[in-house]
């Protein structure tokens, strides 16, 4: 007698389960992190600042990482200038070395 296979059958899976199951963040990856005391401190201010009285460090670490990644920052006014003089600090370098012949030469006397 041939060996009668179930298609769709909801039985276990042998060994180690799946690392990500889902999106909640439900068996995602272990990451390991130091944080120097002085961030440390800062993240611990950054919970003291929330409403919820029982965030975590690693929720805490979580939201600002996904913060950190969602914000767009433009440039302010003091990156706009400073971006503008190393542009022509460039293309001044680059037109330094040229000779000019449109304007004649003033003779010495």
């Amino acid at each position: 007698m041939a060996k009668s296979t179930i298609i769709g059958s909801s039985k276990k899976k042998r060994g180690r389960p799946a690392l990500y199951e889902g999106s909640n963040g439900k068996g995602a990856p272990q990451i390991g992190l130091r944080l120097p005391p002085a961030d440390l401190a800062a993240v611990d201010a950054w919970i003291a600042k929330r409403k919820e009285p029982e965030l975590s460090r690693p929720e805490a670490i979580r939201r600002l990482v996904e913060l950190g990644l969602t914000v767009k920052t433009a440039p302010s006014e003091r990156q706009r200038a400073a971006l503008a003089d190393l542009a022509s600090k460039a293309i001044d370098s680059l037109t330094a070395g040229t000779p000019d012949n449109d304007r004649p030469k003033a003779k010495k006397s």
